[in-house]
């Protein structure tokens, strides 16, 4: 259940909290939550005020409808915003939700200090969003890197000869030569990564530097 308490912090309107706390809670996803709520207060009457709240998975604007009977809500997750911003004006100011398509979602009559907060709140989870993509490839680009798959080399057919005629040949001598082309092998395949930027520079020189301590 939301705690409205901490939404009135900024002079929010208590009746909008709570009318929309409670819808909230029937759309929240598994550990989602509600960060920040800010209300709308228009100059001169205010009595269906929309609503903007902050989640740590998305963006709901939540708008009354049949004269307050119902409630309209629509969400934009972190992966669609490209970014976020405010203008702050004499009656109050717009928060502005850039799209990764489409149009911007202006919303305005938000109260300088409701507005702030919101911006601060929306451009955190942002970028905890875009940290977290960049962290991501960076185990996308190791784990290809690690699991790259190395050629099975060829054996060596065996020659039937007579008991006279055959040669022992050292096993030491085949574990030493296999060993050797197996390290050139994975140090051309590191550098191919390297050189197409699937890995860091370095990320390059320290699977070099192991790839040659295990000679």
């Amino acid at each position: 259940m939301i705690n409205i308490d901490r939404f009135l912090a900024d002079e929010q309107d208590p009746k909008a909290v709570e009318k929309v706390a409670g819808k909230l809670n029937d759309l929240l996803t598994s550990g989602e939550e509600i960060l920040y709520l800010a209300v709308q207060k228009k100059p001169a009457v205010n009595l269906l005020p929309d609503c903007i709240a902050i989640s740590n998975k998305r963006i709901f604007y939540c708008s009354p409808s049949n004269l307050g009977l119902t409630m309209n809500f629509k969400d934009i997750s972190w992966k669609n915003i490209k970014e976020v911003s405010f203008k702050e004006g004499l009656l109050g100011s717009k928060f502005i939700c850039v799209p990764q398509s489409g149009e911007n979602i202006v919303t305005d009559f938000i109260p300088k200090v409701q507005v702030r907060k919101l911006h601060q709140a929306a451009n955190q989870q942002l970028e905890e969003y875009k940290e977290m993509l960049r962290q991501q490839k960076l185990e996308e680009n190791r784990a290809s890197a690690s699991s790259f798959n190395m050629p099975t080399p060829t054996a060596t057919p065996v020659i039937e000869l007579p008991i006279e005629e055959a040669i022992i040949i050292p096993e030491t001598t085949v574990v030493e030569t296999s060993k050797e082309d197996e390290i050139e092998q994975k140090l051309v395949k590191l550098k191919t990564l390297y050189d197409k930027q699937l890995i860091t520079r370095e990320e390059y020189e320290h699977k070099k530097a192991a790839i040659l301590d295990s000679m």
